[in-house]
């Protein structure tokens, strides 16, 4: 089943134009890849790029030698990141309901992605995205505050996700986190696997 997100109903650009953007703002000097270095900082041989859009952050990980997979409800953004990048593996599905299989050590959510589902999924996504990670992988989420979102809510259903939260910053490239900002970059982690009986 597939809830209806705010994102389809908003009238953020798409495809293209979304893309355009992120071109513009390259030529303008601006570094477009911070999600992408602040992953990568973690080493991780898989990622699942979560609400992968257009594909930027998925096309400069893979870049990078990271074993990545992008999944987005949008059709137009899928299409453009399967042109850019046809060799990747691009899924289209809503994130409440994802089942791909697989594990990955670490699935990250750029771009106001948590903002944009179906009202009321939020806890659902959490618990899927929690469920393709390997023990001890992590889950990097970044989003505005201020929009309904509270961290308070979503550390709370991290943790029901089976999530503890590591690290939390004010951006991408690290800044520290000071209560009553407006973007926070939060870092939870999956229970490692238990230690084996002696």
């Amino acid at each position: 089943m597939t809830h209806e997100s705010r994102w389809t109903r908003s009238d953020a650009p798409r495809g293209d134009a979304y893309d355009r953007r992120f071109a513009q703002l390259r030529a303008s000097g601006v570094d477009v890849h911070g999600e992408a270095a602040f992953v990568s900082s973690y080493a991780p041989a898989s990622v699942l790029d979560a609400g992968c859009g257009t594909g930027r952050v998925a096309i400069e990980l893979a870049r990078r030698g990271t074993d990545v997979v992008g999944v987005d409800l949008d059709a137009a953004m899928l299409d453009v990141a399967r042109r850019k990048a046809p060799a990747l593996t691009w899924v289209r599905a809503d994130l409440s309901t994802l089942d791909l299989a697989r594990r990955f050590e670490l699935v990250v959510m750029a771009g106001n992605v948590l903002l944009f589902v179906a009202p009321g999924t939020e806890a659902a996504v959490l618990e899927r995205l929690a469920s393709h990670l390997v023990p001890g992988g992590h889950l990097v989420a970044g989003f505005s505050l201020g929009s309904g979102l509270t961290l308070a809510s979503y550390d709370a259903m991290a943790g029901a996700a089976g999530l503890t939260l590591g690290a939390r910053f004010a951006t991408w490239e690290r800044a520290p986190f000071v209560e009553g900002g407006d973007y926070a970059v939060s870092v939870h982690r999956a229970a490692p696997a238990s230690d084996p009986l002696p």
